[in-house]
């Protein structure tokens, strides 16, 4: 008589699923609240993610824009500490370096700057008078808010253009409104954009080199030389500038490129990503605590059904499989979730600020993937326990 064996039970990968949706779906709220948790964690991750990476677009976008090859030249301190003065023909000496395009200059003036001459003279809000070569607005890639820049005509009379900081801290909307400059009336011609390589000009009352000579004196001397290079002449530019201005005392001149600066910036704000990524990381894993304690809970909760179902055949591994899938669907819900939610974030916040929207393709891949593995590590135990459970016990319970 022969003997036959009775085929092993099997679930099916559609039915794992179901199981584990209708788990799910047999408390609602409670797996709402912890499929938050994980999203809480991941729009955290992909929102700073989304964001850096928008506003290193913007940056590059500015950059790529005004370019990289603007170089300032200041003066330095001599041995003793004091301050010393670029000579009065820097901007022509520059013109002379092979590899520069174009150069201009700025000097400031010890004139102060009020709204009206019933200001309190205290009160001078860090504007500083300013005397501007009239090419000054080409190399520094600034623009025009409203009004014209200094020319030829302009630069001989008491007119000024102010930067946005000084516009606003004087209180001129339009051009066309006095000033009082150094003594006496100066007419507003123009107002400038803020000029991103050179934010120092923000705060400041432009007026021409012939005028500022005929009223206060300029002696010619300029504080700042700006100058613009081909790119693959930068770096030879660099290191001229200091020996072709002062070629008696060249260490006297200090040289550098705003660029270097924005990028600077930027990678500290990288260096603020990465906390905040840090951050977000500790929201998601406190996330998956929440999975493994619902996921625990649940196991408490429905002994009866796990007995029910080892009765009916069910084997360990298909007890398994069942918590497993509903601790693995809880966690992708929250990631799905958590995923919509940064890009969300992250493209309000590029709206809002005019930058162009960027998410790196691996941040959502990367989070959901976190998220799987999370679910399936806080899932293991709660799972392997249920499995582990004897169905007289759990019929008992």
């Amino acid at each position: 008589m022969s003997t036959r064996r009775t085929p092993a039970s099997r679930l099916l990968g559609r039915d794992v699923v179901r199981l584990g949706m209708a788990g799910l779906r047999a408390r609602p709220a409670r797996a709402i609240l912890s499929a938050l948790g994980i999203a809480i964690g991941i729009a955290a991750m992909i929102a700073v993610v989304g964001i850096s990476s928008s506003s290193q677009a913007r940056l590059n976008d500015e950059l790529a824009r005004l370019g990289t090859n603007l170089l300032t030249a200041t003066a330095g301190k001599d041995l003793l500490g004091k301050d010393t003065k670029l000579p009065e023909d820097a901007v022509a000496k520059v013109g002379m370096v092979d590899g520069v395009e174009s150069a201009s200059s700025t000097a400031a003036l010890p004139e102060p700057v009020y709204r009206s001459p019933l200001s309190d003279p205290d009160a001078t809000g860090g504007i500083t008078a300013t005397a501007a070569d009239t090419a000054l607005l080409d190399v520094v890639s600034g623009t025009l808010r409203a009004g014209n820049w200094l020319n030829e005509a302009t630069s001989t009379y008491p007119a000024v253009v102010l930067g946005q900081t000084a516009a606003e801290r004087l209180g001129v909307a339009s051009p066309g409104t006095q000033v009082w400059l150094g003594g006496r009336f100066f007419t507003v011609v123009g107002i400038l954009d803020p000029v991103t390589l050179a934010p120092e000009l923000d705060s400041t009352a432009l007026l021409g080199e012939d005028v500022a000579k005929e009223l206060f004196g300029f002696d010619g001397s300029p504080t700042t030389v700006y100058e613009r290079s081909a790119d693959e002449a930068v770096g030879s530019v660099r290191e001229l500038l200091g020996p072709t201005i002062s070629p008696e005392s060249p260490e006297q001149v200090e040289v550098s490129r705003p660029s270097d600066a924005l990028a600077a910036r930027n990678a500290a704000n990288d260096a603020f990503t990465g906390l905040l990524v840090g951050l977000g990381s500790v929201a998601l894993l406190v996330g998956g605590i929440g999975v493994a304690n619902t996921m625990i809970i649940a196991v408490l909760e429905r002994r009866r059904e796990v007995g029910l179902r080892r009765a009916l055949g069910g084997t360990r591994k298909h007890i398994l499989l069942q918590f497993l899938a509903e601790a693995l669907l809880l966690s992708a819900l929250g990631g799905v979730v958590g995923c919509g939610i940064g890009a969300a974030v992250t493209g309000a916040l590029a709206f809002g600020n005019d930058w162009p929207f960027t998410m790196p393709a691996v941040a959502p891949a990367a989070g959901l993937a976190a998220t799987l593995l999370i679910g399936a590590v806080a899932g293991f135990y709660p799972a392997v326990r249920a499995a582990r459970t004897p169905p007289t016990a759990a019929l008992n319970s």
